[in-house]
């Protein structure tokens, strides 16, 4: 039996890649979908369409999760659309990849407030009204490139790495509000991101990985299904990883 019936979740980035497969997921637990997007209408719409044809209810909102004003604007819509917010996804992420003694303050600063501050911006909104219904689920999805760091990427190893602080200690907070706060980190999965990494590069990304083989988006999605399930309630503040092996921490 579904387990989300009647419930209502928001996934950030949800157009594409991990995004959208998480909404799928979500929606095969009859949980009505808020699908955040910020510049790809069409392929938002096209989730929609998707879910719809699920059975489920589903609308895509356009914002840019690192705007403060963008994001309440959004939520705001989200709100009157659905009532609520039940399940909260912080997807939406992007990479600005260079190493350190080259990197521009601009590339630094711009994925820190994406990745970083676009989940500070979504929870500070959407966790009280979750504390008053005395139920909630929030996933942040974060990286294996902030538990192991990564070659061109301090920025994006920062932000995720803050975010896996941000959700243990959040965890902390409203364990007892019935909220539970986790977080789910990816190895290398193909995505638009992987798409432009060089062929020479992903497959050293293979042989370092026990699997032996890039992840799928459903696959992370499976993990973030998991975790808004009831049956996860007693699971909060943890990391799931979800790399094939590459890392075991």
């Amino acid at each position: 039996m579904p387990d989300l019936t009647g419930r209502v979740a928001l996934v950030t980035g949800g157009s594409r890649g991990i995004g959208r497969a998480i909404c799928i997921a979500l929606a095969h637990e009859k949980c009505d979908i808020a699908v955040n997007y910020r510049s790809h209408a069409e392929a938002a719409e096209e989730v929609v369409r998707e879910l719809k044809d699920m059975g489920v209810r589903a609308k895509a909102f356009q914002g840019d999760v690192s705007d403060s004003e963008q994001s309440n604007n959004m939520i705001e819509s989200v709100m009157s659309e659905f009532g609520h917010v039940d399940v909260l996804v912080n997807n939406a992420g992007i990479t600005r990849d260079r190493s350190f003694v080259k990197m521009k303050p601009e590339e630094w600063r711009e994925v820190l407030l994406v990745n970083l501050n676009g989940p500070f911006n979504m929870t500070s909104r959407l966790l009280p009204q979750m504390i008053e219904r005395n139920w909630g689920r929030i996933v942040n999805i974060s990286s294996i490139v902030a538990q192991m760091g990564n070659f061109g990427q301090s920025n994006y190893a920062v932000a995720k790495g803050g975010l896996i602080a941000f959700t243990k200690t959040l965890a902390r907070e409203v364990a007892a509000k019935g909220v539970t706060v986790n977080a789910v980190a990816p190895g290398f999965i193909e995505t638009d991101m992987t798409a432009a990494v060089p062929d020479k590069v992903l497959d050293v990304v293979r042989q370092l990985t026990p699997v032996g083989r890039l992840g799928r988006p459903e696959e992370v999605a499976r993990a973030v299904r998991f975790l808004a399930a009831p049956q996860a309630s007693f699971i909060t503040g943890e990391v799931i990883n979800v790399n094939g092996g590459m890392y075991m921490g």
